[in-house]
């Protein structure tokens, strides 16, 4: 399969063209734009004044989305020791974290002193919901280009539920551990307001209300949190303005206690899920869903071409994605390998 010269994207990547020299024009787009210093320099300044003006607070300061993976860990680190917050961290159980994941979660919790709060759908719910969007493919190209099926519908209900806790608790920060390839810098550091959460929901939560309709309402926001009064939170992503080196993260978070779960594909550190997810998506549609991720941190220099491609071509085990599949009850080729 032709790849970019420059990047690790495809030839199956929707809207690829390639110059002379075999660089995607997305690369060169990027080369045009490159976003300057001062712009990251300018958000992580915004997020230090916000820091600066929570931390005399009562209560939480920032709630964390939590899976337990490396990149969400290290977050949970930089907010706590780093930015001196009071951070509630979340994690989502959708029924296929990886058991060595838990552990990294109880420890790093314990490690930085922050507290831990963990949300478990019904696993039926979430089975039905998970396998009927992998069958599907029910969201719009443009976040298929992004993402996976299995993992919008994961991600929607994330944010659905850490935005409902820090309404509900008036906590003024939400983060995420998003890594620099997922979230512009320009993302990194904004308020929410009614009519953009309104937008976004409607976005993430009308494929799936088609499914599961009104089983979702506890992972949703209602009327109440829309007119409630309460200041809407700020959502922040720190890992767009602090230097981005996977082996250095992963080197800072296993002196905590961290371990690379043995059983995760390699662009997950914590969902078995995702490694079925993965398959079916380049199936489905021809291209990695991590592709375009991975694409941005090549360009960014975050990662050389060669780790992002090894990366990309590290499905995880096949016998994981079968057992997955199984439990889902969708049928998988190869299984057992």
């Amino acid at each position: 399969m032709k790849r970019c010269s420059r990047c690790v994207l495809p030839e199956t990547f929707p809207g690829i063209r390639f110059d002379e020299a075999g660089v995607c024009n997305y690369c060169l787009d990027y080369a045009a734009r490159k976003e300057p210093e001062l712009k990251v320099a300018r958000a992580k300044q915004k997020f230090q004044e916000l820091a600066a003006s929570v931390r005399g607070r009562p209560g939480y300061h920032c709630v964390l989305a939590y899976s337990g993976g490396k990149d969400s860990s290290y977050t949970l680190w930089l907010l706590r020791e780093h930015y001196d917050l009071r951070v509630l961290a979340v994690t989502f159980d959708n029924g296929f974290l990886s058991a060595g994941s838990f552990e990294n979660i109880r420890r790093m919790v314990e490690k930085v002193n922050a507290d831990h709060l963990l949300v478990k759908p019904r696993f039926d719910l979430l089975r039905g919901l998970f396998a009927q969007v992998a069958r599907t493919s029910p969201f719009p190209p443009a976040a298929l280009e992004r993402a996976s099926s299995i993992c919008n519908a994961c991600i929607a209900l994330v944010k659905g539920a850490t935005l409902r806790i820090a309404i509900e608790q008036r906590i003024p920060l939400i983060a995420y551990g998003w890594s620099p390839g997922q979230a512009p810098v320009s993302a990194a550091v904004f308020q929410f307001n009614k009519l953009m959460l309104r937008q976004m929901q409607q976005a993430r939560m009308a494929p799936l209300l088609a499914i599961a309709g009104d089983a979702l309402r506890p992972y949703m926001l209602g009327e109440e949190h829309f007119d409630s009064g309460r200041p809407l939170p700020y959502s922040v992503n720190p890992l767009a303005f602090e230097k981005y080196d996977e082996e250095r993260i992963i080197d800072k978070i296993k002196q905590l206690g961290w371990e690379p779960p043995a059983d995760t594909d390699g662009n997950s550190s914590n969902c078995l899920l995702n490694s079925l997810a993965n398959q079916l998506h380049l199936a489905d549609h021809g291209f990695h869903p991590y592709a375009f991720e991975i694409a941005g941190l090549v360009r960014a220099g975050a990662m050389s071409r060669s780790e992002g491609i090894e990366k990309l071509e590290n499905l995880g085990s096949s016998k994981v994605a079968g057992e997955v599949a199984g439990r889902l009850g969708l049928a998988m080729e190869n299984e057992g390998k």
